[in-house]
């Protein structure tokens, strides 16, 4: 496994520093980069599932994941609420539909576990469909392995705490609020129950042939970092970045003359220097 560039360093409330974060996080991001790379490379298929409480901080760490990545090999799974169609499909077709191609890394934010957590807590599936997804999810999994994807399971967990003050402040941000919504209040007032229903559901899946990682995620930062070292630490990969390319001068414009700028719209450039207009 990778070893910190240094000590870590904490603030007075016990959290990561931002600036030892901020260099952390960027050394680790060149690795994963590295690492699709050499997922590219050999073929890999490889499925992250990300679980746990609302506001626990999966979205926060998969976009740290992803906004290194080369989209096209590396996508977010983040589905809605089923279709009709959907509902009387089998359970797990249309999670199977955004699995992995050669070279491809899928994540899930949220994924076939639902019926597991807010399916059951909210009453959305009956007694039959809970029951069969507990027995079937462990065999859905292993032919998913046995066929070649590489599966990492994380579910991340948040104190009641940690949970409100996060809830109190995407209510108090304009930019915020969307990701709070009237299911995840519903689920703040079902703590219990979801508790319960995690720990029936890690009774169940928590196999060794796929088993959960545990994220503690109070500390955002911190959880953001261990899952990044963890990640990368799966995988016996090697560097295959090609390298750096050299520029050839560029052809001569053979007697182009470009559109006179008054003739086309540009946006309003609010922010130019001493009011001056630069032009592409």
């Amino acid at each position: 496994m990778l070893k910190p560039h240094a000590p870590p360093k904490y603030n007075k409330r016990g959290r990561l520093k931002g600036k030892y974060y901020r260099k952390e996080l960027a050394r680790l991001q060149a690795e994963l980069v590295k690492l699709q790379y050499w997922i590219r490379h050999r073929g890999k298929r490889v499925v992250l599932v990300f679980e746990g409480r609302d506001a626990a901080g999966k979205g926060g760490t998969i976009k740290r994941l992803a906004e290194v990545l080369n989209p096209r090999y590396a996508h977010i799974v983040a589905l809605s609420v089923p279709t009709e169609r959907e509902r009387t499909q089998w359970y797990f077709q249309r999670y199977v539909a955004h699995l992995p191609a050669a070279g491809e890394i899928a994540m899930f934010d949220r994924s076939w576990y639902n019926r597991a957590g807010v399916e059951r807590v909210m009453g959305f599936c009956t007694d039959e469909e809970y029951e069969s997804f507990l027995q079937n999810c462990p065999r859905f999994e292993k032919l998913l392995i046995r066929d070649g994807i590489i599966l990492i399971k994380y579910w991340f967990s948040v104190s009641p705490e940690e949970q409100e003050r996060r809830f109190q402040s995407r209510i108090e941000s304009t930019v915020k609020r969307w990701k709070i919504s009237p299911m995840d209040l519903e689920s703040r007032a079902r703590w219990v129950a979801y508790s319960r229903a995690k720990d029936t559901m890690f009774e169940y899946t928590d196999t060794k042939v796929s088993p959960w990682h545990v994220v503690p995620s109070d500390d955002k930062k911190k959880a953001r970092l261990n899952v990044m070292q963890h990640l990368i630490s799966q995988f016996d990969y090697r560097d295959v970045v090609p390298g750096p390319i050299e520029l050839p001068p560029r052809p001569p414009t053979s007697g182009y003359v470009r559109t006179p700028v008054e003739e086309q719209t540009f946006v309003p450039d609010l922010y130019a220097p001493n009011g001056k207009k630069e032009w592409a």
